[in-house]
């Protein structure tokens, strides 16, 4: 199976509590249908990519990235990579890549979708259709910095940095399926 069926796969079968990931999810579809690259960095009207909400082994703090290019504290995650058989497995590949820690595991259904404007590595303006896991850090997890990242930092849930509002709503999926 291809990324890209993979990806249209995990899509076609998460449904949303909540109507506005819904209409998301409904869009990202669309974009599949209609692009067979939608998951390649090279397309350049937008492409598919693959995040994790990193948490700690008691689900209190989270793993948070300030990105170079964006200068904002971020989830983990980025493009897909040729050699990715699932978005499932992008994504934690990612996490592993940018956090250090071994022994991430992954829940492989999506938590939440966010569409944004960004010019990436292609050097134009695009879009990262990006969706969203849940990843738990195993107990007393120690990462390590790479070079992707300005900093790595565990916060908690309820003190987290300035300036990531846009991250609340994928904080508060991964709380109410915790609970």
């Amino acid at each position: 199976m291809s990324l890209h069926a993979d990806t249209t796969g995990t899509l076609a079968g998460w449904r949303p509590a909540e109507h506005g990931q819904e209409s998301l999810r409904q869009a990202y579809l669309g974009f599949l249908a209609a692009r067979s690259d939608a998951c390649a960095r090279s397309c350049e009207p937008g492409h598919v990519t693959a995040s994790a909400l990193v948490l700690d082994a008691s689900g209190e703090r989270t793993l948070l990235t300030l990105h170079p290019r964006v200068g904002r504290w971020l989830q983990l995650g980025g493009h897909c990579e040729p050699g990715d058989l699932t978005l499932a497995g992008a994504a934690l590949r990612e996490a592993t890549e940018e956090s250090g820690i071994e022994g991430l595991v992954i829940e492989p259904v999506p938590l939440h979708l966010d569409v944004h404007p960004i010019t990436c590595s292609l050097g134009k303006p695009t879009r990262h259709f990006d969706v969203r896991f849940l990843v738990r850090a195993p107990v007393d997890a120690r990462h390590s910095r790479s070079a992707e990242s300005v900093d790595l930092r565990w916060w908690p849930l309820d003190a987290l940095p300035p300036d990531v509002d846009d991250l609340r709503p994928m904080i508060s999926a991964a709380l109410v399926r915790l609970a």
